[in-house]
């Protein structure tokens, strides 16, 4: 019997990558963090296409795309992201990145390299990917659906622990500005916006814990 397709977005911060995880772990599939691949290809630009001004270069960045190898392996039971055989799980978590994955992600030509890797990840089923297209652009027909959801303020809070607990330095009225400017971007971007599919399960997380959350999706997914 295949295994099944399941698809979680929302914004960020609502703990779709670590509750995404904890629900492959339960039902022993593969989570697949797509939200890890931008911020790869947005450290990537960061570090080798940008302008005297530092600003990205898209156009060297687009013409650098055959240079990008983005790889996925299990160190110690957790998918962690390789670029170019380079552990950058924790450079992708960076308040620099953070301040440019939205800019990145909303480009046809980011998203059009990255879509067909995701989709032949999810081809032979026992996968759960978390982002914020997925339900509606990657995998719209996945067996399940889910949209996290929670206030700016819960949001903020989370984000702002997540970094300190990462040895980043962080501003939490900075967090909270980048993420409203994330939201803002990610909703009203032209390509793959940030949208609740019209079948997807919607969960605000803001008044639950995490164990909360992911037992509220199991529920769904016993259904």
């Amino acid at each position: 019997m295949k295994k099944p397709v399941i698809a979680i977005d929302g914004f960020s911060s609502t703990g779709k990558s670590s509750i995404s995880k904890i629900i492959a772990e339960k039902l022993g599939i593969v989570h697949l963090d797509t939200g890890a691949l931008y911020r790869g290809i947005t450290w990537f630009a960061l570090q080798n296409c940008h302008n005297e001004d530092q600003t990205i270069n898209l156009e060297q960045l687009f013409n650098s795309f055959s240079l990008i190898e983005l790889e996925f392996k299990n160190d110690h039971g957790e998918l962690v992201l390789f670029l170019n055989h380079i552990n950058v799980s924790k450079e992708i978590r960076s308040n620099e990145v953070s301040d440019n994955v939205s800019f990145i992600a909303k480009q046809k030509e980011v998203r059009d390299f990255l879509l067909q890797t995701q989709r032949n990840l999810a081809e032979k089923g026992g996968i759960i990917m978390d982002g914020r297209d997925i339900g509606t652009v990657v995998l719209p027909n996945a067996d399940f659906k889910f949209f996290l959801t929670a206030s700016i303020d819960e949001r903020t809070k989370r984000r702002h622990q997540e970094l300190l607990s990462l040895g980043i330095d962080s501003d939490e009225q900075q967090v909270r500005e980048n993420l409203i400017a994330r939201d803002k971007i990610d909703s009203e971007r032209e390509i793959a916006p940030l949208k609740q599919a019209d079948d997807a399960i919607v969960i605000d997380n803001t008044m639950l814990t995490k164990k909360e959350t992911i037992e509220s999706i199991l529920s769904h997914l016993k259904k």
